[in-house]
């Protein structure tokens, strides 16, 4: 017997209440906003600038007890990674230790590194003074990855808006579009309002996130192609309604074994990968509820033309009501 999210056969109307649905996306959309705007967003080393120490150690490196020493100092954002090469003999333990510029400074003074090395030191007594390596990162770097991220989104943004106008309508594009600016909107803004760090992996989620949702867009609209050329005297809500019910099934399926994966890393998967793993799951709610509610319903409003001089095109689609 096959699991089943969603009965085989729906009949939801999820247009009755369309300006229900786009109030809440905008209220929501004007809170991100002005969260953004009041609070701005934690940044992580990253995009503050910063210091990285390269550490070397005949002893096998326990990040935890790393981070645990480095605690009292309290440096603010602190990243503790170690490296991995197959060249290192045994009593070569290397690890990667970022730490924030400080507020008075753009780099780390030498006399907050000493500090480091003896609380390091004390708890790692195989550890190799001084550092094999120190290097400071300053606030123009730092401005010039956040000028290249915006840029990065905008133009995973802009891409989709011309491949969905090739593929489809442009009505379809400006759907798709809304739904991937609804998307990347609450998630700054969430991470704003909880002032969760900030850094280049939720760049790198932000991206995916916009490939997941347009994912889901793309389905439903492949269905909505179909059967306005299946239906062709049913009114579009009538249409959008049979299309997003018929793929329902596989939209809530992928969404919920996708979360499944994701909340598992988020528990058990430690507190480097946290923050890129809080935004997927974030990103997986709202660009399921966005490829449903606020793409179509954009798509409802704006309207389309329904040219039947073009012959019919399955676009392989015929399986996006199947349970995975």
């Amino acid at each position: 017997m096959r699991l089943k999210l969603v009965p085989q056969n729906t009949s939801f109307d999820f247009f009755s209440r369309w300006k229900i649905w786009l109030g809440i996306s905008a209220l929501m959309m004007i809170v991100a906003f002005t969260s953004f705007m009041l609070q701005g967003l934690n940044f992580g080393i990253d995009f503050r600038g910063g210091t990285t120490i390269r550490t070397q150690s005949t002893q096998e490196i326990d990040v935890g007890v790393y981070r645990d020493a480095l605690a009292p100092l309290e440096l603010g954002d602190v990243s503790i990674t170690e490296v991995f090469d197959p060249s290192f003999g045994p009593d070569e333990n290397v690890a990667m230790i970022r730490i924030q510029a400080q507020e008075d400074a753009e780099a780390v003074t030498a006399d907050v590194i000493t500090q480091v090395g003896e609380v390091l030191a004390a708890a790692d007594p195989g550890l190799k003074l001084p550092f094999e390596s120190v290097e400071s990162v300053g606030p123009k770097v730092s401005g010039e990855l956040i000028q290249t991220a915006v840029i990065a989104v905008a133009l995973a943004i802009g891409a989709v808006l011309v491949y969905i106008w090739l593929r489809f309508e442009w009505q379809f594009a400006l759907g798709a579009v809304a739904a991937l600016v609804h998307d990347v909107i609450l998630t700054i803004g969430i991470f704003s309002e909880l002032q969760i760090r900030f850094d280049l992996a939720i760049i790198a989620a932000l991206l995916t996130i916009v490939g997941y949702s347009l994912n889901d867009t793309v389905v439903v609209f492949d269905r909505v192609r179909e059967n306005l050329r299946k239906y062709k005297k049913k009114d579009l809500k009538e249409v959008l309604n049979i299309s997003i019910n018929e793929t329902l099934s596989r939209t809530v399926m992928t969404s919920v074994t996708t979360l499944l994966a994701l909340i598992s890393l988020y528990v058990l998967g430690g507190d480097v990968i946290r923050g890129f793993v809080f935004a997927m799951i974030w990103g997986v709610i709202v660009g399921t509820y966005s490829s449903v509610f606020v793409a179509s319903t954009i798509l409802l409003w704006l309207g389309v033309k329904r040219d039947w001089s073009k012959p019919s095109n399955n676009a392989g689609n015929q399986f996006a009501n199947v349970d995975a």
